[in-house]
């Protein structure tokens, strides 16, 4: 039996918290919240992206499963659907933006050195991306 931290809790604490602080600062994420904060959504959002949920349900479904652990996880909140949503819907994008543009820069300083093997004259991104299945009959 595991008597320690989550895995999740363990990668999760290599983020640099104290910078998405700032972010969340910076653009009043956290202003007249009172229970699911900026972080909370983070950290549901990295869960379902590391656990490749595929939608709201499935995310709830998930974290419900893992109620009691998720606490050590580092959420501190119930999560629903209808929480989620809205905090998907109304929060600030560039929170989330100034964030990840402070992790592409600790990753370049941690990779700066190595050699990947490929010679690229400019800088390359990779992202993550979405299928969208379209219909034919619609999009010829």
């Amino acid at each position: 039996m595991n008597a320690g931290r989550t895995v999740f809790a363990q990668v999760m604490e290599f983020l640099p918290w104290s910078e998405f602080r700032t972010c969340v600062n910076r653009y009043r994420g956290n202003y007249k919240v009172r229970t699911f904060s900026c972080c909370d959504q983070f950290l549901c959002m990295a869960f379902a992206q590391l656990t490749y949920r595929e939608s709201l349900r499935d995310i709830e479904t998930c974290l419900r499963a893992i109620q009691p652990k998720l606490y050590h996880a580092g959420i501190r909140s119930q999560v629903s659907r209808n929480t989620l949503a809205k905090a998907n819907e109304t929060r600030d994008w560039r929170i989330y933006a100034d964030f990840a543009h402070v992790l592409i820069r600790l990753a370049r300083m941690l990779y700066a050195e190595d050699d990947f093997g490929v010679e690229l004259e400019n800088v390359a991104y990779a992202l993550d991306s979405t299928t969208i299945d379209l219909c034919l009959s619609l999009f010829p």
